[in-house]
């Protein structure tokens, strides 16, 4: 029997029966709900996400509220009670890791509780909920209410919070806040406007009072992310524009950046915020395709001498501003004539980076029931092409960089050398990923780190600090 909560979307769970207890002798005890059963001491959830950045934000959000109910969060799946996964569906590659992320999850801790969220499981949830070892599917549109859903099903009492911050025990040193949620758009390749629904914004209140929560346990930047988030405040009579100002008036966030952004519906003051130094000069702009032709098959808004006007504006605003992208090789239809001159638009574009996306048709898309299929095996010479042409282009910002004095935020993990140092890596303000050598043995996240960008064997390296 499926659970209800105030939106009306079921959250299909496995059969229930009653609830059962066993009380233990040191005070905890067991309950059983249905299939769900577990032992109350410090309950351990473990959350794992695959795909895109707002996931992550919404993984970090799980995990200040399991927190606030008492749950310890834990890195490790071996010693978690509860497992959440939120899965991703923007390929059909991404639905397949997504099912083998919840199988291993199932394989690594097969007591654990196992709840699955997020896109694939939204648009698949009965299927979802046959995987072996899954308890509990919570669809997309009741992610905010997924901590209350795990809390009931398992039937646990509330305990008190827990004292340290859930971030920093997951070793992050940067806090992704997601700002909106759902797509007004439907670009025919696209499954997640579908998955995610219409477009919600969060108040500019609640994100302000998240971002200082963030910046008041140390983080030093701050990622805003949306699935549209260019159309964040349509539905509230608001802007990303508006909302940026009021981050920068009313926080101290150290670094501010933008997720990924479609290249329509911004702001004309737009790029004025960059003057601002707090704000990172990095965009991922997605372009998907550099021909006009397939760009309207696709249904895109934008064309190239759109985004060929974004980029300029972004570079005039800011010296050394970095925009990368995401392309689909193979859309149905594309022909070679098209996809030499998409090639071509990429590469006059100069992009720091290129995330290559070889099409695959997902059933409930338009493009599903397009005629003239490319071949698997074009699709994936030009996936190839792309690839190459994308690391060319990596390595040729990087060397515009090379002489630069800039800031690095390290990440936390590093890697011990032979003569005793430490490599710690991390992103420069401009989103180049920099590799910095150090004789000390400290936890490098969450540093900042000032020096010179040198060059070496396709790797950018900070000297000089």
């Amino acid at each position: 029997m499926p659970l209800f909560f105030s939106s009306g979307a079921p959250l299909f769970c496995k059969p229930a029966g009653g609830c059962l207890r066993q009380d233990y002798a040191d005070g905890g005890f067991c309950c059983q709900y249905g299939t769900l059963s577990f032992l109350l001491a410090a309950m351990r959830v473990n959350l794992q996400s695959s795909g895109c950045r707002l996931n992550e934000a919404e993984l970090q959000g799980w995990a200040t509220d399991f927190e606030a109910r008492g749950y310890v969060v834990t890195r490790c799946v071996a010693e978690a009670d509860v497992v959440v996964v939120n899965t991703c569906a923007v390929t059909g590659e991404a639905g397949r890791k997504s099912r083998q992320m919840i199988r291993r999850a199932h394989k690594d801790n097969p007591r654990a509780k196992l709840v699955v969220s997020g896109c694939h499981a939204t648009l698949e949830p009965h299927k979802t909920l046959q995987i072996e070892g899954v308890d509990l599917v919570v669809p997309n549109r009741d992610k905010d209410a997924l901590v209350t859903a795990v809390h009931a099903a398992l039937r646990v009492p509330d305990a008190p919070a827990a004292d340290e911050s859930a971030l920093f025990r997951r070793g992050r040193c940067r806090a992704f806040i997601k700002v909106q949620d759902g797509c007004r758009w439907r670009c025919r390749y696209c499954i997640v406007t579908v998955a995610r629904g219409a477009e919600r914004s969060m108040p500019v209140s609640r994100i302000v009072e998240q971002i200082n929560r963030q910046v008041d346990c140390g983080v030093r930047e701050v990622v805003l992310t949306g699935v549209h988030l260019g159309g964040y405040g349509d539905d509230i009579g608001s802007s990303l524009y508006a909302l940026t100002r009021s981050i920068l008036a009313d926080t101290a966030v150290r670094r501010l950046r933008f997720g990924s952004l479609e290249p329509w519906d911004l702001h004309e003051d737009f790029f004025s915020l960059f003057a601002d130094e707090r704000v990172m000069p990095h965009l991922h702009l997605p372009l998907q395709s550099g021909s006009d032709t397939v760009l309207k098959r696709m249904a895109r808004r934008c064309r190239r001498h759109d985004f060929a006007a974004l980029t300029e504006a972004a570079r005039s605003a800011v010296a050394g501003f970095n925009i990368t992208t995401d392309i689909i090789a193979g859309f149905p239809g594309e022909t070679e004539a098209e996809w030499q001159e998409g090639l071509e638009f990429v590469g006059d574009i100069g992009f720091g980076h290129v995330h290559v996306f070889p099409f695959s048709a997902r059933e409930g898309t338009g493009a599903a029931g397009l005629p003239d299929k490319v071949p698997h095996a074009v699709i994936r010479r030009r996936a190839r092409q792309l690839r190459q042409l994308s690391e060319q282009m990596r390595c040729d910002f990087m060397r515009q960089n090379e002489g630069r004095v800039c800031e690095v935020l390290l990440e936390e993990h590093r890697r011990a050398l032979p003569d005793g140092g430490f490599v710690c890596s991390g992103y420069t303000r401009n989103y180049l990923r920099v590799e910095y050598v150090t004789d000390h043995d400290v936890e490098p996240g969450g540093r900042i780190v000032r020096g010179r960008l040198a060059v070496s064997d396709g790797r950018a390296v900070l000297v000089g600090v």
